[in-house]
This record gives C-alpha cells, structure tokens and sequence, in this order.
C-alpha cells in the first residue's frame, strides 16, 4: 500500500513546512530501456454487482495508482505466475491508500466506488509489449457486490 503513515520514512523538507513520506513504493520501471510514465486515470464505476471477467499483468515493470479523491476504491490481485482464478483476493482500499502492483502480478483494472474517481498512475513507456491479459470464461469469473 502507498500511504501516509507512521510507518514511512519520513523527512521533514522545505524549512519544516513539508513531511516527505519517502519511497513509498518500490518501482520497477527501467528494464530492457523502459522510462517512467506519471498519468492520470479517471475510471467509472461500474454497476453492481461487479463482475470480475479480465484481469491484467505487466510482466516488465511495476505499476502503482495512488488515488486523488475522496472514494473508496476495490483492488482485486491473484499473484504472480500462472493465473488461477483460486487465488483471487479482493481488498477494499480507502481513500488516501494507493497500491503498487509488483512486475508480473495479476490484477483487475481501477474499479472506483461512489463516483468517478482520478487515480495518479506511475508506470513504465517502452517499445516492448508490457501489458498481458486473460479473459476468465464461464465459472471462472467473480462478481463482488460491494
């Protein structure tokens, strides 16, 4: 989780009217000449109940969204490797917590509760194809009603 906490490294910066909660994610942009991107991306919420239908990876860098409003947002991860639909895991993230997805881990697209949400999104550009996705067919999907 990328947070304000007491937990952080914290840095006290422009002759003490900034704290500089340090690193807060381990980003992992540059393999095989990648650059860092920062983005913003506005995501609508969906009807309910959710379905859970496509999930995504990035095998070459990691990717971190770290929201600008004030909506609760759902984050759905099913770990590295081969997807199995098994080891998906649903967290309810509040305002103020953002996630970094390490490279490789599976995924579902910014689901924004309440209303259009903006999420401030630090990922990798590059030439190389960098994003994989699977379709889950039949029985495979989820639906979270939230």
């Amino acid at each position: 989780m990328i947070e304000a906490t007491d937990r952080a490294q914290q840095k006290l910066i422009n002759y003490g009217y900034t704290v500089r909660y340090h690193d807060l994610a381990a980003l992992d942009l540059s393999k095989d000449g990648g650059q860092p991107l920062v983005s913003i991306f506005r995501s609508t919420p969906m009807p309910r109940p959710i379905p859970v239908k496509v999930m995504e990876r990035h095998p070459l860098s990691s990717q971190a969204f770290y929201p600008l409003g004030q909506n609760p947002y759902l984050v759905v991860v099913a770990g590295r490797g081969d997807f199995n639909p098994d080891n998906l895991r649903v967290f309810l993230a509040a305002p103020g917590q953002g996630v970094n997805y390490h490279a490789g881990v599976w995924h579902h697209y910014s689901l924004a509760l309440g209303d259009v949400s903006d999420f401030l999104v630090i990922d990798r550009g590059g030439p190389e194809k960098n994003c994989d996705e699977i379709f889950m067919e039949g029985g495979d999907g989820i639906t979270i009603d939230y």
